[in-house]
């Protein structure tokens, strides 16, 4: 029985001590109000440029919001990709400020888009070319697309600029990455 409180209370003091247990610190998570973890991502979200003419593509970026994120982040950076084909970078918009826990329904499409303040965009070299969000564009499959938010340990990324490839601005974006949270959908 000695034994049994013994390991009992050793596990309890290991929990007390764990840095997120003693920091208060809760998960970094990611969410949408658009859809749920592994559910099915609005039309509104897909892309334009796939010839149809169905009124609900609208290729808006979806709403985010981030919580938990690690103490020591100083910005933030979205990368969403198809898994579903080669991984396919669709969007980056990096140099988020660190004040900064969401992103509206539809960003600008521009290197600079107005909202969130001091955020830059990767430029789209595909279907759309196009800087910032290019939706899901899988007409005759289902594909699942993944948007991560990393916490960044710099305020800028000042190696990108307005001609940066998509897979020049991961590496970039994984090289500063203090954390990140995810977030899936299908379409």
């Amino acid at each position: 029985m000695r034994k049994i409180v013994l390991c009992a209370l050793f596990v309890l003091g290991a929990t007390a001590l764990s840095p997120a247990a003693s920091a208060g610190q809760s998960a970094f998570t990611l969410s949408s109000t658009a859809f749920a973890d592994g559910g099915v991502i609005p039309k509104v979200h897909e892309c334009t440029s796939g010839g149809g003419n169905d009124p609900a593509k609208r290729n808006e970026s979806p709403p985010l919001a981030w919580s938990g994120a690690p103490a020591d982040a100083k910005s933030y950076a979205i990368v969403m990709r198809d898994l579903d084909n080669s991984n396919l970078i669709h969007w980056v918009i990096y140099d988020i400020p660190v004040s900064t826990t969401s992103l509206p329904q539809n960003v600008q499409h521009a290197y600079r888009p107005s909202v969130p303040a001091g955020a830059r965009q990767v430029y789209y070299r595909g279907s759309a070319s196009l800087y910032g969000y290019q939706g899901p564009c899988s007409p005759s499959t289902v594909n699942t697309y993944e948007f991560v938010v990393h916490a960044l340990d710099r305020t800028s990324l000042t190696s990108l600029n307005s001609g940066s490839s998509t897979q020049t601005a991961a590496r970039a974006i994984t090289a500063a990455s203090v954390g990140s949270a995810r977030i899936s959908g299908k379409s």
